[in-house]
């Protein structure tokens, strides 16, 4: 039987991590086009209500699904079809209850949370934003039971639908406004796609559900469990892992604007500063999409019963997880840097902010970390200590948002995300301590890691010369490619300076592709 179940599950959670990349590509990269569209008050009418949407999002895609799964792989059997009235409906009706207390709070509460963003004409964007809440109960009830048995292809391929569908209302809703409409109507638009994309989920888990009659039953069955404890308290908890990221987005949207004004900027010309400086959120995004995506692959095996069966290969996958996402990251957020003022000018149209976003590059090192050691601490159990880390980590940002941004400006945001990011890092470093022992001298990469950052600077700075010597940019084609030539090239010196300088063990250079010629380049071949 465990021998039968557990490629089932390896492959269900490789279907899943590969959805969630495709949708966090997806979701990451529309927000150029929008901000294209509707300039940067529009973008920043966005990313007001965005932080809104995607906590419904993540506890309608993460955190009430895995503690529903959790749930029915405890007290059900696979095979076991599970109860419409002693399961589904409760649950269901548990979920009903939290959504609508919390639609009801946010309707009522909009022109308060309006007023603290420092903006009263957000309030019909709030207001419409808080009714996606509606649709996390069904579509989280149908992700959990089918997850509980290890079918995970109904999540990843509704996770995609709603995806697409939410991206293409948010994206007709910005060529409407673009055409003359008020800019702030992009922020009901942005609801409206998100209640579309979470209707043509929940239909589709629908119909996938009517037509596997072995996933349910009316047989009712005696159950013990306290349902309300351990869905909302568990959901909870799993979705704060999730929210890294987006906590640090929906700190700004209370108090970028107001703290502002207080620096001496008019209400306008704040909000315009929130949008250019909102442009960075997507690069983020991406970069650390990008490293923990990767590394994550290296630890989904990472368990408490593993750690103590076979304690030195969980340390090995840690650390190889570890490394390769200091790399990757660390590589993603100099690059960007280097080259953000073209970055900037392709992807956002003007070079305005470059100066304070290339230090909120910096956010892509510390998230990638975060992100991956939290990942290792809930495989050990820690979930609750990580969802308290990242809960802590928001108040950092507040603080320090309230303490720097009237002395420093915009700047002071970018300041407080790095001190955020930094503060959840070091309290999930602390307690993996707790579980690792780390007395044995494990491999080290500083020297390496510099080396490559300097040998990718020193090639990027004299490609930059010779292209811009020998070519007109002045459009944005020529100018894309032109980066993405860089980008490729400067990836490349980054990895070969890494595996000539030490930086991987031959352990480690085993598990890539090409691998035979790849050890050639080691240091003792």
């Amino acid at each position: 039987m465990i021998q039968t179940s557990t490629p089932s599950i390896l492959k269900g959670a490789f279907i899943l991590s590969l959805a969630g990349l495709i949708s966090k590509m997806i979701s990451a990269g529309y927000r150029v086009p929008l901000q294209n569209l509707t300039g940067d008050l529009g973008f920043y009418v966005y990313q007001q209500v965005y932080p809104i949407l995607g906590m419904a999002l993540v506890l309608a895609l993460y955190g009430f699904p895995g503690a529903i799964s959790k749930l029915i792989s405890d007290t059900h059997h696979i095979s076991r079809p599970v109860s419409i009235p002693s399961f589904y409906l409760p649950v269901f009706a548990l979920l009903l209850v939290f959504s609508l207390i919390v639609a009801v709070i946010g309707w009522l509460e909009a022109p308060q949370l309006a007023r603290w963003m420092g903006d009263p004409r957000l309030v019909p964007s709030i207001r419409t934003s808080f009714f996606v809440f509606l649709f996390i109960p069904v579509i989280s009830v149908l992700r959990g039971v089918f997850q509980g048995k290890n079918d995970m292809t109904p999540t990843a391929v509704s996770q995609i639908v709603e995806q697409i569908l939410r991206v293409a209302v948010i994206i007709a809703a910005a060529l409407i406004v673009s055409r003359g409409g008020d800019l702030y109507h992009i922020g009901a638009g942005a609801a409206y796609g998100s209640m579309a994309g979470a209707l043509a989920a929940a239909v589709f888990l629908i119909i996938w559900t009517v037509k596997k009659p072995g996933l349910w039953s009316f047989d009712r069955f005696p159950c013990r469990t306290p349902f309300s404890r351990h869905v909302l308290l568990y959901g909870l908890l799993i979705s704060f892992n999730y929210m890294l990221l987006l906590s640090l987005q929906l700190v700004d949207a209370f108090t970028l604007v107001p703290q502002l004004v207080q620096a001496g900027y008019s209400p306008e010309e704040a909000k315009v500063v929130k949008g250019i400086y909102d442009r960075g959120q997507p690069l983020i995004q991406l970069g650390t999409i990008l490293a923990s995506s990767l590394a994550l692959a290296l630890i989904p095996s990472v368990t408490r019963r593993r750690l103590e069966e076979s304690p030195e290969q969980v340390r090995f996958s840690i650390t190889s997880a570890g490394k390769i996402t200091l790399y990757i990251s660390t590589g993603a957020a100099a690059g960007l840097i280097f080259l953000f003022p073209d970055v900037n000018k392709v992807f956002f149209q003007d070079e305005a902010g470059s100066g304070y976003l290339r230090v909120l590059m910096l956010v892509i090192i510390g998230s990638s970390l975060s992100i991956t050691t939290a990942s290792v601490l809930q495989g050990l159990g820690r979930v609750r200590q990580t969802a308290f880390i990242v809960i802590g980590g928001i108040g950092v940002k507040a603080a320090v948002n309230l303490l720097w941004i009237p002395a420093a400006g915009i700047y002071g945001a970018s300041f407080a995300s790095l001190t955020a990011v930094a503060f959840v890092l070091l309290g999930n470093i602390v307690i993996l301590r707790k579980d690792l022992s780390l007395k044995k001298r494990h491999h080290t990469p500083g020297v390496s890691l510099v080396l490559a950052v300097a040998g990718m600077s020193a090639a990027l700075y004299i490609s930059r010369g010779m292209i811009k010597a020998l070519f007109a940019l002045d459009d944005r084609l020529p100018l894309l490619l032109y980066i993405l030539a860089l980008s490729a090239g400067g990836a490349v010196v980054f990895g070969l300076i890494l595996i000539r300088t030490g930086g991987f063990t031959r352990q480690e250079i085993e598990v890539l592709p090409s691998s035979k010629r790849l050890i050639q380049l080691l240091p003792k071949g």
